[in-house]
């Protein structure tokens, strides 16, 4: 496949999980992909799995970094077409043991992070008059979690500023949207089962039974069922969706 051929794809948090399969997706349908994280080792077990993807360290939650690093990246493999903005932590706590601390980290990570990459994106993409940004934000975006507040709020924020930023381009030729995902099956999958093991002491397959059973059709998403979704919204044929929330979720409505 070459849709994407001569596109330039940056997918933040690309060593692992949802974005890793993202990587593999974007660069199978022909797109140049740099990858971006904070640990070299997993960018560099995805970026030799196939020839069109680069790898750049880069902190989203460091705005010089995030200067320095797009910069590098974009004077090495060109300006970039299609931004997946997908790093992010999941950090959770009873509202009264979250620290102020910790609730900084997750906005600084999942808000400001989306924020940086799209600020200093866009003006490329409205320049040539064609771009996708894609946010990875969850379920917990468009609803309460449970001792998942300072996630929770950073998923809505991030909703919000996706709507706001295709508001803004709409007209422009660039779209805007957010990917949605419910309970996937990653590494932040394992932790949280692992922290439900930790302070239960059920079984490990157990807990991530739970995990699963929180999305309707009682199974785990995988990552490649969220990839998907950001491939076709990289299509040409999905230009008239910009704005939106898409969901995957597994029936949960």
């Amino acid at each position: 496949m070459s849709g994407l051929s001569g596109k330039h794809a940056l997918v933040t948090g690309g060593g692992s999980g949802i974005g890793a399969a993202i990587a593999l997706d974007l660069a199978n349908a022909g797109a140049l992909v740099t990858i971006t994280g904070r640990r070299k080792k997993p960018l560099e077990n995805i970026a030799s799995s196939h020839d069109n993807i680069n790898l750049q360290l880069m902190d989203v939650a460091n705005e010089k970094n995030v200067l320095e690093a797009l910069t590098a990246i974009q004077k090495t493999f060109g300006p970039i077409d299609i931004l997946v903005a997908n790093a992010g932590i999941a950090e959770t706590a009873p509202i009264q043991k979250t620290t102020l601390d910790m609730w900084r980290k997750v906005q600084q990570i999942n808000v400001e992070g989306v924020f940086l990459c799209i600020r200093e994106l866009v003006g490329h993409m409205v320049e040539q008059k064609w771009g996708r940004i894609i946010t990875i934000a969850s379920v917990a975006g468009q609803k309460g979690v449970a001792y998942g507040s300072a996630y929770s709020a950073s998923k809505h924020a991030v909703v919000g500023l996706t709507r706001s930023v295709a508001i803004e381009v709409m007209t422009k030729g660039v779209t805007v949207n957010a990917v949605c995902p419910g309970f996937v099956n990653t590494a932040i999958v394992e932790k949280s089962a692992a922290n439900i093991t930790a302070k239960t002491g059920m079984g490990e397959k157990q807990a991530v039974d739970i995990l699963a059973k929180l999305n309707p059709f009682g199974r785990l998403i995988e990552p490649e069922e969220v990839s998907s979704a950001v491939l076709w919204l990289c299509d040409d044929n999905a230009g008239a969706v910009t704005g939106q929330t898409i969901q995957i979720a597994g029936g949960d409505v």
